[in-house]
């Protein structure tokens, strides 16, 4: 099961990056937005979403938690099939 927060890798890219996302599709496909670290030059790169199957959670990944209770919001669109 993914938790939001943690920080997954992709086992077929190697794209890493932190679960900001979550869908669950009636035809039983499950995808996670992953958020990746800003490039070394401190642009942002683009999050993408991957099937669930895909992921595995990264060694020594601590969960990051925020307070949306008073601003929430979302980050990306759902993917569209």
């Amino acid at each position: 099961m993914i938790e939001l927060g943690r920080r997954y890798v992709d086992k077929i890219t190697n794209f890493r990056g932190v679960a900001t996302g979550h869908v669950d599709y009636l035809s039983g496909c499950s995808q996670t937005l992953l958020a990746p670290h800003v490039s070394g030059e401190g642009s942002l790169i683009e999050s993408a979403w991957f099937d669930d199957q895909r992921l595995e959670l990264e060694k020594g990944s601590s969960k990051i938690s925020l307070n949306n209770s008073e601003t929430p919001g979302f980050d990306k669109a759902a993917p569209k099939r």
